[in-house]
């Protein structure tokens, strides 16, 4: 039998308009901080785009998510199309790595052979990103407690401000000093932030495409705790994974003790795993005897 009773408040509460208004500032300005970058000769601008870039790609895959989060499942995908969300970030997340170590690299090149930078320019591109950024975290700011998926983003812009703060310092130290080598060590600082973040990313976006176990579910502690369900016997043939960050699900083969109630010990057990785990995509199979143990003996 299987339960699926649960509700998605996070993407029916999501304000659509306002993450798209967000995308659309933070996608914009980030673009324009590549060719600032161009223009000026800034590898900090450069580092600090890449790491709006983490902020656009988190604004669209909450948009990506709401959107496929409320397309019926069809006869060819009868999961539906949530875990596209999780392609989507696992080819950012390598795309990013991939320009942070350009980034590295370039910073170590430019330590020994300091390129001139523009420093008004750089500071006035990274005030403009700042402001950008601030105007995104109030767009998010009101919903970021009722769905993951603003809050997720909302944190995203605000790390982002750190970048744009960071970018700021060393336009003002390269202007006063004309130090031109604090570019490189902002951008490496910059690229440091992002490299935590995306590594993160992408190790949890590998676990949830191979069916792992979600991150933080303990599976014995899982196992101990539906044994110890009144009228539970064994169970074998557990898995648990997930289709997406937030959707996980369960399923198990339990044996019966002599005399217990099938029905009556899968509801307990469903409400065990709901309570518990919060799981609440579960299938169980109920038995009599152990079915594996009897396919290894024929």
């Amino acid at each position: 039998m299987m339960s699926g009773d649960h509700n998605h408040a996070d993407v029916s509460t999501t304000p659509v308009s306002r993450l798209w208004m967000a995308l659309g500032l933070t996608g914009s300005f980030m673009i324009a901080e590549i060719i600032g970058s161009y223009v000026t000769g800034s590898l900090a601008l450069l580092s600090d785009a890449m790491h709006m870039a983490t902020d656009t790609f988190a604004l669209a895959l909450a948009l990506i998510a709401i959107y496929l989060g409320r397309r019926a499942a069809d006869i060819f995908r009868t999961y539906g199309y949530s875990r596209f969300e999780i392609l989507a970030a696992a080819i950012n997340a390598v795309l990013l790595l991939l320009v942070a170590f350009y980034i590295l690299y370039e910073a170590y090149e430019r330590l020994f052979q300091p390129a001139e930078v523009q420093s008004v320019g750089m500071m006035i591109v990274a005030v403009l990103g700042l402001i950008v950024n601030f105007i995104s975290m109030q767009l998010l700011s009101g919903k970021k407690d009722e769905s993951l998926n603003v809050k997720g983003a909302y944190l995203e812009v605000w790390a982002d401000m750190l970048g744009s703060v960071g970018v700021i310092v060393g336009a003002v130290i390269i202007y006063l000093t004309g130090w031109q080598w604090v570019d490189s060590v902002i951008a490496v600082g910059i690229g440091f932030m992002v490299f935590p973040r995306t590594w993160v990313l992408l190790k949890e976006c590998i676990n949830i495409l191979l069916e792992g176990v979600p991150v933080g579910l303990d599976l014995r502690k899982l196992e101990q705790s539906v044994l110890a369900v009144s009228g539970v016997d064994e169970i074998h043939d557990l898995h648990v994974w997930s289709l997406t960050k937030s959707q996980h699900s369960l399923t198990a083969h339990i044996v019966l003790q002599p005399e217990a109630n099938g029905e009556a010990v899968r509801r307990a057990i469903e409400q065990v795993l709901q309570q518990q785990y919060d799981l609440h995509h579960t299938t169980l199979q109920m038995e009599a005897e152990n079915c594996a143990r009897e396919e290894d003996i024929h």
